[in-house]
């Protein structure tokens, strides 16, 4: 069966010159960083100069500024637990509602252990609603966290705006950006364009690094306390060994993605669009979620009116084509998207989203499969639905007027 890969935003195929470049680290070079022998020195001198690239390619920040860790996910939670156990005097924090687990679920603990937080809301198109946020920060604010970009939406939040906003107010609160999505994606320049952002978290496995390896920038004197502690590695600052291969493995993959961001993002954009448009002529009632807002270039979430999104993933599959409803961290629940909830997407299509996103391995072709097969699935599903009139090839009268309370939508 031929396979179409669409679900970039997930995880991301290991480019060749990734693992060309990681592979000595482990067969010959498998020695561990730390060890004091000589045949130990170039997997240590491996690990700077990883980290050396890293930090040029993050504007030219300062090597002892890159924390090497093993995920997104531990990139984010040591960022806000490590801030939030440097400075207990300070209880109150500011994110979205529609931020990824990594953070929407540390941000819920802390929240229960008597932390005060602003959660702040975003409008239709799904950008922040900068009002809000503003009315929120506070002398006493002792973090913000908002992603860069959202993951099922592709939506661009102004970090540059927010984090400015933060300091002005004091510029003891701290800032955090989870960047995973636009690492790689988007020029992530940390002392010109972004420099009131005291930390920038963001993983190997979108940028095609292979899975288990991430990074934190920590600027130089913020306070953030170690969320693993055990050896002296990383300065101190995260125990463990390190992950030699993977570590050039990241940084060899953003070495390639900044080589080529201008190029590969104008072509990506373009597959992005010309799918987006043929699915909007070819499905009736549909809509872009996130459309009027900018938005990553290589991500679509779309949805259906008067159908379930589960049945469309099983559908796609049955076709070879791998997509998904939203975070890969959230497949299985039963539950709507929070992104999408926040959002006020209309009941009717709340549960109808599918996300496709794209990366420098996809082409035409695979615009032209998915622009073959899916209309035709969503079809087949709303003959099944309760909300289709199957007589007349139309939604029954009672669910469009289910729509009056939500969004117009592309209608025959």
């Amino acid at each position: 069966m031929e396979i179409t890969y669409a679900d970039n935003n997930a995880t991301t195929r290991v480019a060749p010159e990734v693992l060309e470049a990681l592979l000595p680290y482990l067969q010959d070079d498998y020695f561990n960083p730390s060890s004091m022998y000589e045949a130990a020195r170039s997997a240590a001198a491996a690990v700077d100069a990883a980290r050396r690239s890293l930090a040029r390619n993050l504007g030219g920040v300062a090597p002892r500024e890159i924390l090497f860790t093993s995920c997104a996910t531990e990139s984010n939670n040591t960022a806000i637990l490590g801030c939030a156990k440097a400075r207990p005097e300070r209880r109150h924090i500011i994110t979205t509602r529609v931020e990824h687990p990594a953070v929407l679920t540390v941000c819920q603990a802390l929240e229960r252990e008597g932390y005060e937080l602003s959660w702040i809301g975003v409008d239709r198109s799904g950008r922040i609603d900068v009002g809000q946020y503003v009315r929120a920060l506070r002398p006493d604010t002792l973090l913000v966290t908002v992603m860069h970009a959202n993951n099922e939406t592709g939506v661009i939040f102004p970090i540059e705006q927010l984090s400015r906003l933060a300091k002005e107010t004091d510029p003891e609160i701290l800032f955090h950006t989870d960047a995973t999505q636009t690492a790689g994606k988007l020029p992530l320049d940390l002392k010109r364009a972004l420099p009131h952002v005291d930390l920038l978290s963001f993983s190997g496995h979108k940028i095609h690094a292979p899975k288990g390896i991430g990074a934190l920038f920590i600027r130089r004197g913020t306070p953030c306390k170690p969320l693993l502690l055990g050896g002296h590695q990383e300065e101190g600052r995260r125990g463990g060994t390190e992950n030699v291969a993977f570590v050039v493995g990241l940084a060899r993959a953003l070495d390639v993605a900044a080589a080529h961001h201008e190029e590969e993002a104008r072509r990506i954009t373009a597959l992005r669009d010309r799918l987006e448009a043929a699915l909007l002529e070819r499905i009736p009632f549909a809509r872009v979620n996130g459309a009027g807002a900018e938005r990553l270039g290589n991500t679509l979430n779309l949805s259906c009116h008067f159908i379930e999104g589960e049945g469309m993933l099983y559908q796609l599959s049955a076709h070879g084509i791998c997509a998904s409803s939203g975070s890969a961290c959230t497949s299985g629940s039963l539950e709507p998207s929070h992104v999408l909830k926040a959002m006020g997407v209309p009941f009717t299509a709340m549960h109808g989203s599918v996300r496709f996103s794209f990366s420098r391995y996809n082409s035409e072709r695979d615009v032209e499969r998915i622009t073959e097969v899916f209309p035709g699935i969503v079809a087949s599903l709303r003959r099944l639905s309760p909300y289709w009139d199957q007589k007349l090839d139309r939604p029954r009268d009672e669910a469009l007027a289910m729509l009056e309370q939500g969004d117009a939508v592309d209608s025959p």
